[in-house]
């Protein structure tokens, strides 16, 4: 089987230096919020050029850690896109907030900076943009709105690690971001870990005291907080990660453009990256109306897809209550029709690749 994502061939890559730093730590007999983690958070906040960064337990808490560093909560609106995953949307309500969904551009289906103003209301305190697949969001258009209507700018760039928009780093744009260091992220460990980014220390310094119960000094509270704390293990892990980042987004690019060029005569809808921002294809997604078909060709030849997402967030059970119907976001919904993910990882060789590519470019001639 070619993997869609091969987590196996990263970490026999990295073997000998991940196991080697998991035994400092198991060593150490520091396991929680040590040296590792202060070292990691430091060393993220000097590469996307933020004041600070705080680790937590996954990349949803960092939403919702960070919504509530806010002071967002019960009836506060936050805009944001119905083409993501689930928890983009589920932090908002997590806070007692309510989602307000916006239809994507259908260039990097991000949320599209033209739609949002004519849903910002009283009751709106911020926009989540979402930088899907490892594209970021036009965070120009949208800084100017939140800057005029006063709103907070959370990113989610949990997809985004070391993309670029107009020379600076996904993580610094908005007023706040979010990351997530799940296995299948860009950047990922072994387990569940998440990273908030902000240059507002206040803020910075709330969501450190929210993290671990809402306390400055063990055993004294002066809020209700959360456990939601990165541990040794994983934080070593992610340095060693964090050293390789570069040269795996590099050789993401380098895979995305030779899928383009190979596929570039077929009837398949490509992704294209914006001129002015890097594209760091943590997926590499296609759209064809005739997904299904290609799906199924794909399984038979033992080659890994999946769907990148089979359901807009608006028509999800759970936020029924919200009246949203089918048809209120086309660009989306279409997307959420059409689009799969083919093989996609530093470690898919070029000759797997072309596998992927010939199965597909027959089927289309057939």
């Amino acid at each position: 089987m070619i993997q869609l994502i091969d987590l196996k061939e990263q970490f026999l890559s990295l073997k000998h230096e991940i196991l080697k730093e998991m035994e400092n730590v198991l060593e150490s007999g520091q396991y929680i919020l040590g040296p590792k983690v202060s070292e990691l958070e430091k060393n993220i906040s000097n590469k996307l050029g933020t004041l600070d960064a705080i680790a937590v337990a996954n990349g949803t808490d960092a939403l919702v850690l960070t919504l509530d560093a806010y002071g967002i909560g019960e009836n506060d609106e936050v805009i944001t896109s119905p083409f993501t995953f689930f928890a983009s949307a589920e932090a908002i309500s997590r806070v007692g907030a309510i989602p307000v969904f916006v239809d994507v551009d259908p260039i990097t289906y991000t949320i599209d900076p033209l739609k949002i103003e004519e849903k910002i209301t009283p009751s709106t305190k911020a926009i989540i943009p979402v930088h899907i697949f490892g594209q970021t969001a036009d965070m120009d258009e949208i800084m100017e709105l939140a800057n005029k209507y006063n709103l907070i700018v959370i990113e989610d760039a949990c997809q985004a690690f070391g993309a670029t928009y107009k020379g600076k780093p996904a993580g610094s744009l908005g007023h706040a971001a979010c990351f997530s260091f799940f296995p299948t992220k860009n950047l990922g460990t072994l387990g569940d870990g998440g990273m908030i980014t902000t240059s507002n220390l206040e803020i910075a310094n709330k969501i450190r005291k929210l993290r671990t119960h809402g306390t400055k000094i063990k055993y004294y509270h002066d809020s209700i907080g959360y456990n939601s704390r990165l541990d040794e293990i994983h934080a070593a892990i992610l340095l060693v990660c964090l050293e390789k980042i570069d040269l795996w987004n590099q050789k993401r690019k380098m895979l995305a453009d030779r899928y383009n060029h190979h596929l570039s005569q077929s009837t398949f809808k490509l992704p294209m990256a914006k001129t002015d921002r890097t594209h760091i294809y943590h997926l590499y997604c296609i759209g064809s109306e005739n997904r299904e078909k290609y799906l199924q060709m794909l399984h038979k030849k033992q080659i890994h897809s999946g769907i990148y997402y089979p359901q807009c967030l608006h028509l999800q059970e759970v936020y029924s209550d919200l009246s949203y119907k089918q048809g209120d976001f086309p660009i989306a919904e279409s997307l959420s029709e059409t689009l799969f993910a083919l093989p996609m990882s530093p470690f898919l060789s070029e000759k797997d690749q072309d596998t992927v590519i010939s199965a597909l470019i027959d089927e289309v001639n057939n």
